[in-house]
């Protein structure tokens, strides 16, 4: 069985290998290198001198040869493949709420309004210790979080920790519903607002629901903010745009190596509203089927984008199946907009000797038409019409608003303060953000720079080399002095790190619709958005 189970997991590396190389006309060199790599395999496995997992040394063969190509190509054995087909079925129930691993600990990063686990009690930046009576110490966070899913209406016992304190809850799964549209209102009387953060099934029924039910209400402008939302389904993309455009009209284009696998996307229902003035907010982690959308109506002169360049996915991933039940995922073709710009930023083809991705916009951006003749540019996401001025991010900041300090400070924040002013109101004060400049002060390891983790590699090398003690006074002072010059960046982006913290400590209290609540009345991007909206001739202009 041993030997069936080695010669399956080569028939998937020769797979793999077969599609990697794609449709060159030099077999000659695929049955060479697959041959090669069949040889040394078998030398191994006969001769190498300790035990060896055949299994394993193929599978990570295989993970670093599509580490080569890009982070969206992926392979899934057996096990990844059941994953992923539980986790993508409609039945499927969880416990109403997102998680995040911390330091190898599993911790409730949202839990959603009026879900499973806000009914029993959770709140984000709960810590789960045990799941079931197994306690997670003993096992690999990210198994873990596959256990909190099972069929619907089934229980599952948590043990958790808030702070100092533990506390059990057992809670019934349901069905995975996340409602794509967490928030939308009437800004001001004629201009409706529709905040969207995902592009699942359910999302271009749930805008299209809000758009009407703030068309009842006296809408006349609306203001659609995409910010945030990394993407989902691209017939969702389809149609959301759809409402806006004409019936047979060119949405999205993709291009592929198999012809078959290209294919140009139209609209294909009459439109719910031609005319509406429309703004869409995009920023940096706009992706994929949010560019899709905001591509499409700016490059059709239907709307008018505001925010940052969005983030530049425009990779198409396909799942292909192999032997003995595994998979691979693996990229197949680009996005287009209907201008004919591709919007994908980095370009995985040209990595440099040192691994570096060159990024399109760095090198050249191509010049497109809109239907109106105004100039875009393909490379590097979507460049918004406005452009929200902003302080460029310091390395620091950048390392801060990746890391999870500002979601472990909330957690000391609610901590603390059992309420907070509703969501209208609320205001981050100078003492509260003062608390998490010195939250990172005493907690040095909150955020990494890539200084700090050289600098860290370092010395593993000097203890290696038995330096360590005679050094060690020297390196603490450099530690000090990058610690405080990262606090002393931090203040070149000090507005961009209140708003992020304000974000999240208002969820905490209010939910994802708070947060938006918020937003409606303090937002720059919704300002901005009102205000070209209701200035006619200017929301025209930008169209010409």
């Amino acid at each position: 069985m041993k030997r069936v189970k080695q010669l399956g997991i080569i028939t998937v590396l020769i797979t793999v290998l077969t599609v990697s190389v794609g449709y060159k006309s030099d077999f000659f060199e695929v049955a060479k290198q697959i041959e090669i790599y069949t040889t040394l395999f078998k030398e191994l496995n006969m001769y190498y001198i300790d035990e060896t997992n055949p299994a394993e040394l193929t599978e990570a063969a295989i993970d670093h040869m599509l580490n080569e190509l890009d982070p969206y190509t992926r392979f899934y054995d057996e096990q990844g493949v059941e994953k992923a087909r539980i986790n993508a079925a409609s039945d499927n129930g969880g416990i109403g709420a997102s998680t995040k691993i911390i330091d190898n600990k599993l911790y409730i990063a949202e839990a959603y309004e009026d879900a499973a686990a806000d009914k029993a009690g959770l709140k984000t930046g709960d810590q789960i210790i045990k799941i079931n009576e197994l306690a997670l110490s003993k096992i690999p966070a990210i198994d873990a979080m596959s256990m909190l899913n099972g069929n619907p209406n089934s229980k599952v016992s948590l043990e958790l920790k808030r702070q100092d304190k533990t506390f059990t809850a057992t809670i019934i799964r349901e069905a995975n519903e996340f409602d794509p549209v967490p928030y939308y209102r009437m800004l001001d009387d004629q201009v409706g607002y529709i905040s969207f953060i995902k592009f699942n099934s359910k999302a271009s029924s749930s805008v299209k629901a809000a758009f009407e039910d703030l068309k009842s209400q006296g809408m006349t402008k609306l203001v659609l903010d995409i910010r945030g939302n990394g993407g989902g389904l691209l017939n969702e993309a389809v149609e959301i745009t759809n409402f806006f455009v004409p019936k047979n009209e060119v949405v999205v284009t993709t291009k592929a190596k198999v012809k078959k696998w290209s294919d140009t996307y139209k609209t294909k229902r009459e439109p719910i509203d031609l005319d509406i003035p429309i703004a869409v907010l995009i920023d940096r982690y706009s992706a994929s089927a949010s560019e899709i959308v905001a591509g499409s109506l700016q490059d059709l002169d239907r709307a008018v984008i505001i925010g940052e360049r969005s983030f530049g996915k425009g990779l198409v991933q396909r799942y292909r199946k192999l032997t003995y039940g595994t998979q691979l995922k693996l990229t197949i073709s680009k996005y287009y907009t209907p201008s004919g710009r591709c919007i994908q930023e980095l370009d995985y083809t040209h990595k440099n000797k040192d691994g570096e991705i060159p990024k399109f916009s760095e090198i050249k951006r191509n010049a497109f038409k809109t239907s109106n003749g105004r100039t875009v540019y393909d490379g590097g996401g979507i460049e918004p019409d406005i452009k929200l001025s902003k302080t460029e991010r310091t390395n620091a900041t950048h390392a801060l608003l990746e890391s999870d300090a500002i979601f472990m400070f909330a957690n000391t924040f609610t901590n603390k303060n059992k309420s907070i002013d509703d969501t209208e109101t609320f205001n981050l004060k100078d003492s509260d953000y003062q608390d998490f400049i010195n939250y990172l002060i005493e907690n040095k390891d909150a955020f990494q720079t890539e200084t700090d983790n050289k600098l860290s590699d370092a010395l593993k090398t000097a203890e290696k080399d038995g330096y360590s003690e005679s050094i060690d006074k020297e390196y603490q002072n450099l530690i000090a002095k990058i610690n405080s010059e990262k606090i002393k960046e931090l203040s070149q982006n000090e507005p961009e790190i209140k708003d992020a913290l304000t974000n999240e400590i208002v969820r905490r209290y209010y939910y994802k619709k708070g947060e938006y609540i918020h937003k409606a009345y303090h937002d720059k991007g919704i300002i901005e958005a009102l205000q070209i909206l209701n200035d006619e001739n200017k929301y025209q202009n930008l169209l010409k």
